[in-house]
């Protein structure tokens, strides 16, 4: 039996691959890591699905030429997760062991299961409702208190900041700001962290996510899937800003609110509490001109009921003064004066007036006047 070192075996190996194999292959695969430095060789991991794996080297030579004419034929970056049709050879090492070599990556391909994949992502958000989720919640009538997802270090952040701060209506507007990646690749997993901190912490009227412009390539985290269902599952509405110039992208599809850019975004809010304000405004307008016309109606009534009182006064005193004068007639006509004038005269007894002869009896004196005088009477009996 023929004995071999371990070296001869896989460089026996190593020979028969490359005798029996073609130059160069195009092969269907998923990026599963990637690791490149600028200037410098791209190392990745391609599988498929969960049956096979190899590792696969893409030289400096290649890889600067190849990396730019992929992005700017789909506005993507190579990066994990990505399906790619690649030009390979295959290496084996006898140190090293099997790899490929990647040649060239037909953009066309990367371009169509991108679209296809975002396809389905949105189709699966609509099937299971994740696009309507936001639209059912609401913002406070006053949203004061803001919590912001971004880089501190970024330009849309300290616009957003200033925005806010500096509109000519002096809101107060409280922010707290939830650092998280804007871009690369754990950027979706950053943002849905936030985003889970921000609803457990509560008491948060809003919450933002918002970058700048910048290149597609730049933005293509926000078309995570994960990220979108993370913000469609917040209790707190999310609207965001985050600077896209032509794709909406499906973080923007599952918001609250989706804007152009971070100065939009404190725009929305400022504009809400102007619609506030002008309320108020209206509110205290209406307020003032039905209590002028309160007051008003008041008056009139007043006045009303005052030229009614002074009527009816007036009628009193007229029916009160006809029945003086009926009275005073009256009194006039049994007025002993005017009796006395016919020649009847008035007698009395111990002032008692007499009006028979059984209220006297011997010896009483009475007194008896007349219109021009009186005279004193004693009674004798015969």
């Amino acid at each position: 039996m023929i004995t071999y070192t371990l070296s001869e075996l896989l460089e026996a190996v190593g020979l028969i691959l490359s005798d029996n194999l073609p130059d160069r292959y195009w092969v269907k695969a998923e990026i599963s890591s990637l690791s490149a430095r600028t200037g410098g060789h791209c190392y990745m991991e391609l599988i498929e699905s969960n049956i096979a794996k190899v590792r696969a080297n893409c030289w400096a030579n290649v890889w600067y030429d190849l990396s730019r004419r992929f992005t700017a034929a789909t506005d993507r970056t190579l990066q994990p997760g990505m399906s790619i049709l690649a030009q390979v050879s295959v290496s084996f090492h006898r140190l090293y062991g099997f790899s490929l070599t990647i040649h060239d990556i037909d953009p066309l391909f990367s371009l169509g299961d991108i679209a296809m994949k975002r396809q389905e992502n949105i189709a699966k958000l609509e099937k299971t409702g994740m696009t309507k989720k936001q639209r059912l919640l609401s913002l406070p009538t006053l949203p004061k208190r803001i919590a912001v997802i971004s880089s501190q270090s970024a330009a849309g952040y300290q616009d957003f900041e200033h925005q806010l701060k500096s509109n000519n209506y002096s809101f107060a507007f409280h922010t707290t700001l939830f650092e998280a990646a804007m871009q690369g690749e754990n950027a979706a997993k950053t943002i849905i962290e936030a985003i889970k901190t921000i609803n457990q912490e509560a008491g948060f009227d809003a919450i933002v996510i918002i970058r700048g412009g910048g290149a597609t390539t730049d933005l293509s985290c926000f078309d995570d899937y994960d990220l979108a269902v993370a913000c469609a599952c917040s209790t707190t509405a999310v609207i965001t800003g985050i600077g896209h110039t032509r794709d909406v992208s499906l973080l923007d599809m599952v918001a609250y609110r989706s804007l152009k850019t971070p100065t939009a975004v404190a725009e929305f809010f400022i504009g809400l509490m102007a619609e506030q304000l002008t309320s108020l405004v209206e509110l205290d307008n209406r307020l003032h001109r039905t209590a002028i016309a309160f007051v008003e109606r008041k008056r009139q009534r007043a006045d009303s009921i005052a030229l009614r009182l002074r009527s009816a006064f007036i009628n009193i005193i007229r029916s009160k003064s006809m029945q003086l004068a009926v009275y005073e007639n009256n009194i006039n006509i049994c007025s002993p004066e005017r009796i006395f004038k016919k020649g009847y005269t008035l007698t009395t007894l111990n002032g008692q007036l007499l009006k028979s002869r059984t209220q006297v009896k011997d010896g009483d004196i009475i007194q008896t006047e007349w219109q021009d005088g009186c005279a004193t009477s004693v009674i004798r009996d015969k």
